[in-house]
């Protein structure tokens, strides 16, 4: 909707503002409530929905899909569309999703006692980054709203602290996070680059920006958070002390800089707000500063690549952390995310977690009994924050007993009862047997004073709503139990009244009753008035009887009708003095709340480990070995190998500081190679365990992707230039601890331009960053790094072809490939016949009609000579000179001639390494061949046959 528009539907409407002095006394408090929050579209509770008027009602109307009516009073006629608020949730999901800022004006007094017109407020304005309720809200995941404000005073500085002209960036930026339904605040700072790359890693939901802030924008626009101005002086320095006081003492000594204190008190005045100003948000007792580099640091761009969260592939759902999510209960869920998105780097940190994992893994029964109890714990963290801001009815507080009458049974899981790990009460103290596990359960509070309270207090099926009676438990309270009493007695006497009047009366048919306008009743029929007794009162006539009442069934009636309201009222009182009583251990429980989550956490972890066969990896730090790089024994993938029936798993040798040039043809497997060894850089340092039969990693502080062709239209950047701005981020900020990917840097412009640049960009990664890095590439020549830097060398994924058709076999090993299969791959593809054709015939006059090595398939415009692409290491030209060996050897013994000779008088004698110079069909090279020919290779895997290959031309080489 363009802003225009959106400005008429938010704040104060024109007609009704034109008319304001001669509205009506409803739609009068409606204009007061819209012109007090100019920023939101104002729903206005009349009876049982929210209406709006005028623009905003076409608005609501056109985007929740409802009736446009229209409501006429003296000054005009106003359109109007309403909601029912029973409802609401899809309706305000719907407005949300349109880019709405929604504010409830809630009747906040009773309408039964008001006098005149019933009192509205605003309780709550809804915003996508500070939604509280469960309807609009996804189990067991974050949703912040987040402040950005520049370093300096903003009452007393021009904003430009880096002394620079006013049109720069400020030196420094804070960031401040909240998630307003579990009351987590996070703080950092950093350059306006570290702000956003942070703010891609927590994925706001909304941000508010301060007058002076950097300019911040999310990597991908379609994805990315909303951004709009709020209120400048909430970013004042004085304003911010003041919003931060009750939230922790002396605030400004326990952030690094003003920016951060100034985010921090405007993101918490905007939480406020949201929630109706009613004060400090008590539950937001986590107000943590956090430093970026005290975790690993993943940016919108590896997060995408890894597809650690979202996998953007045409009907594809899996991602990381879908398959790491064994949890069971919402609070372990919104852990392991927050995990993943910031692994450790703390070498003791992640050895620790690998400990409980293992520990998990190894006690089958107690990870079960966890998974069982923990299935039955509720979200705390969110039920503690209705609770909290007044909110919870009584079934969140049975909700809570429910989760607190589970830690006891997590307690005596993890102390191994039951599994039979213990002999003896006095086996306790060494289960758990890893410290973590064993802090984790000293952290369990079982908070009985809590539970016993409730379960006390709180009626085990409460009705919804708490001020309809039956939410208090009898015995709870005297004065309540006597009211009820009262009220009970006297329905019993009425229940009783009906028999003893007729047989008072002798009216058979005479009966008692009740209806909410009249109260207790006794009906008497037509025919039988005659005989009705003389204290009878008539109290309504019908059609074919009268009802009566008598002044002792009156005063009953005035005893449980005044019984009932006492009790009712009474009840609401205590309900809400138990309610503030719980809200009084927020910390406690919100502390209970994250061991659960940690605990639930290691447990899926654990149960990942066990189902997927993952091992321990070995975690080596600079401290004990400065030098220690990447080694890994049979790795995989750990999304793509529950895609597919079989994987073919592969080691990975990476020195630090060391660059592989990957080569290969086109689907052989080189992006999931690079990916399943950055994957377990990051399940290792998440505290997971990984798919490898083994692995040996170092601690990285940053991880950096160029990975897949991707590009930013409403960003204005094509594929090359998304390519190009990906590269250059890498090329500044990676260092000797970084671990790099960059795939096909370089195809997307001119191909002498691209290698160019590809070249360029692993010459500087390996002489000035020094990182680790995987470089797959198909500009073949690239190879040659390996013979000109010292910490290069080449992998390539191997392929054979056979009558046409080439197999993919998706090993990798060291060497470099000789051939990229474009024009078989595009065959496989399904690319019509014809273009293929055309395309082998262009392939075979740019390479002097050499087709059948495939070298023609390399990327655009690179045409390989037999010195550019054979490495002395290459399997490829090792399996060429055992194919060549061999038929010269089947030739000799067909034909009795030397095989020397024919070698010699060969023109391609010196174009192979290891040839055997001598040979007879009596000799070591006739039973090769024998046991070439001797070979089922139609019964073997592609892996196995290929094996068998290289274990004979290690025998040509030998025999040589």
């Amino acid at each position: 909707m363009p802003t225009a528009d959106r400005e008429t539907v938010t704040g104060l409407p024109p007609a009704i503002a034109d008319a304001r002095e001669e509205l009506t006394p409803m739609l009068s408090q409606y204009a007061d409530l819209c012109a007090a929050h100019e920023d939101a579209l104002v729903l206005f509770q009349v009876g049982d929905f929210y209406e709006a008027f005028c623009e905003a009602a076409e608005a609501v109307a056109r985007v929740c899909e409802v009736t446009l009516t229209e409501r006429s009073d003296s000054t005009g006629d106003y359109p109007m569309a309403g909601v029912p608020i029973d409802n609401a949730a899809p309706y305000l999901e719907s407005l949300l999703d349109a880019g709405y800022r929604v504010a409830l004006g809630d009747q906040v007094e009773d309408a039964e006692q008001a006098s005149g017109l019933v009192d509205r407020a605003v309780t709550e304005v809804i915003t996508p980054g500070t939604v509280v309720e469960d309807e609009l809200l996804e189990a067991g995941t974050t949703n912040y709203v987040a402040a950005v404000a520049a370093d300096g005073d903003l009452a007393g500085s021009d904003g430009d602290s880096d002394g620079s002209d006013g049109d720069s960036a400020p030196a420094t930026a804070g960031l401040a996070a909240v998630d307003v339904s579990t009351g987590e605040c996070l703080v950092t700072s950093g350059d306006r680059d570290a702000v956003t790359e942070e703010l891609d890693r927590i994925a706001p939901a909304e941000l508010i920006a301060g007058p002076d802030a950097p300019d911040v924008e999310p990597s991908d626009a379609e994805r990315g958070w909303t951004t709009h101005a709020y209120d400048p002086g909430v970013f004042e320095r004085r304003a911010a002390v003041d919003r931060l006081e009750p939230y922790l003492p002396a605030p400004d000594r326990r952030f690094d800089g003003d920016a951060e204190l100034r985010a921090a008190g405007a993101v918490l005045a905007y939480a406020e707000y949201t929630q109706g100003d009613d004060g400090p948000l008590s539950y937001v007792t986590r107000v943590r500063r956090y430093d970026p580099r005290d975790r690993l640091r993943l940016d919108a761009a590896a997060q995408r690549s890894l597809e650690l969260f979202e996998n953007r592939g045409i009907g594809a759902s899996d991602t990381l952390f879908d398959a790491l999510d064994e949890t069971s209960c919402a609070l372990g869920r919104r852990c392991l995310e927050r995990w993943l998105r910031r692994p450790l780097v703390d070498a003791d940190a992640i050895r620790s977690r690998h400990d409980a994992v293992g520990e998990l893994a190894d006690r089958t029964l107690v990870r079960e009994g966890l998974d069982d109890a923990l299935g039955a714990a509720y979200d705390l963290e969110r039920l503690v924050g209705r609770i909290s801001r007044g909110r919870a009815d009584a079934r969140d507080l049975r909700s809570l007993h429910a989760t607190l009458a589970v830690v006891p049974e997590l307690k005596a899981t993890l102390a191994g009862a039951g599994d039979g790990t213990r002999e003896s009460e006095a086996d306790d103290a060494a289960l758990p047997r890893t410290d973590h596990l064993r802090d984790l359960r000293d952290r369990l509070d079982e908070l009985t004073d809590v539970r016993e309270l409730i379960d006390g207090a709180i009626a085990a099926n409460p009705p919804p709503e708490i001020t309809d009676g039956g939410v208090i438990c009898g015995g709870f309270d005297d004065d309540l139990d006597d009211l009820r009493a009262t009220e009970r007695e006297g329905r019993e006497w009425v229940a009783d009244l009906e028999a003893s009047e007729r047989e008072r009366t002798g009216i058979d048919s005479l009966s008692v009753g009740h209806n909410q306008v009249h109260g207790y009743y006794i009906e008497v029929t037509d025919a039988n008035l005659d005989r009705v007794p003389d204290d009878y009162r008539r109290r309504q006539t019908l059609k074919n009887s009268e009802r009566y009442y008598t002044p002792e069934l009156k005063e009953r009636e005035e005893e449980i009708v005044g019984a009932a309201e006492r009790a009712d009222a009474l009840e609401y009182e205590l309900f809400v003095d138990v309610r503030e009583r719980v809200a009084s251990e927020t910390e406690r429980i919100q502390g209970l709340a994250e061991a659960v989550a940690e605990l639930d956490a290691l447990r899926s972890l654990a149960t990942v480990a066990v189902e997927g066969d993952y091992v321990r990896p070995e975690i080596v730090d600079d401290a004990s070995a400065p030098d220690a790089g990447i080694e890994i024994e049979g790795g995989r993938h750990p999304v793509v190998e529950r895609a597919e029936e079989s994987f073919v798993p592969n080691d990975a040798d990476l020195p630090r500081g060391s660059i592989a040039v990957i080569t290969g043809p086109n689907m052989s497997g080189k992006s999931t190679y690079m990916r399943s060894v950055a994957l377990a850089v990051v399940l290792a340092q998440t505290g997971s365990f990984v798919p490898a039969q083994a692995a040996s990693l170092p601690v990285f502080d940053r991880l950096f992707t160029r990975v897949g062709a991707s590009d930013d239209i409403a960003g204005g950047q094509s594929t090359f230039m998304r390519e190009m701005s990906e590269l250059t981020e890498i090329l500044h900020d990676a260092g000797p601890d970084s671990l790099v990917l960059l795939d096909e840097v370089g195809r997307g412009t001119a191909t002498t331009d691209g290698r160019a640049i590809a070249r360029a960009a692993a010459e500087f990664i390996h002489d000035e960053l020094g990182a680790t890095a995987l470089f797959a590439t198909h500009y073949h020549d690239l190879t040659d790094l390996a013979e000109e830097r010292e910490r290069a060398f080449n992998l390539h994924f191997t392929a054979t072809r056979g009558d046409g058709d080439v197999t993919f076999l998706h090993r990798v090993v060291p060497g470099a490939s000789s051939s990229s299969y474009g024009v078989e791959v595009a065959e496989l593809a399904g690319v019509p016949p014809a273009v293929v054709d055309r395309s082998r015939d262009l392939v075979a006059a740019e390479t002097g009609g050499e087709t059948g090595t495939g070298t023609g398939s390399a990327a655009a415009g690179d045409s390989e000579s037999e010195e550019g692409a054979s490495d002395g290491d290459s399997d490829d030209d090792a399996d060429a000179s055992l194919r060549e060996f061999l038929a010269e050897e089947t030739e000799g013994e067909a034909d009795g001639e030397d095989v020397a000779s024919d070698r010699d008088s060969s023109p391609d004698a010196t174009a192979t390494d290891g040839d055997p110079q001598t040979g007879s069909a009596s000799g070591p090279a006739s039973d090769l061949a024998a046991a070439l020919r001797d070979l089922d290779l139609a019964r073997m895997t592609p892996i196995e046959a290929l094996n068998a290959l290289h274990d004979l031309q290690s025998r040509v080489d030998d025999d040589g």
